[in-house]
């Protein structure tokens, strides 16, 4: 997920998280680089904050390969600072803030099944 700062990427996958039926407290994984969720049907949710990352050894030694590798969805604000690791995401999300404090959101597929999910939407 793309955009400025302060554009709304963490405030919108605080609502994706919702709508999968996560509750309490959702953390933004800033500092933590990832926040791990379970949505109530047992799906694993990884929600990355690739801001402030800029030690390829963190990668490694945090075990983000094997996270992207295995089940779930893996939500990955600024995916740009981890080119080169991160798989390339099933469906990228744009979101621009405007001058009128409105948000332009621009969804892309990248794979078969970022247009599944695109058409599903």
């Amino acid at each position: 997920m793309q955009g400025d700062l302060g554009a709304g990427k963490t405030t919108f996958v605080r609502h994706l998280l919702r709508a999968l039926g996560i509750t309490g407290r959702i953390k933004s994984p800033t500092y933590a680089v990832v926040e791990p969720h379970e949505a109530p049907d047992g799906l694993a949710i990884f929600h990355f904050d690739f801001y402030r990352f800029s030690d390829p050894r963190e990668w490694e030694d945090a075990g983000f390969r094997d996270i992207f590798a295995g089940p779930g969805v893996k939500v990955a604000e600024w995916p740009e600072n981890a080119a080169g690791r991160i798989p390339l995401a099933d469906l990228a999300i744009k979101i621009e803030a405007m001058t009128d404090d409105t948000r332009t959101v621009t969804l892309r597929a990248n794979t078969e099944r970022g247009a599944r999910l695109l058409a599903a939407a």
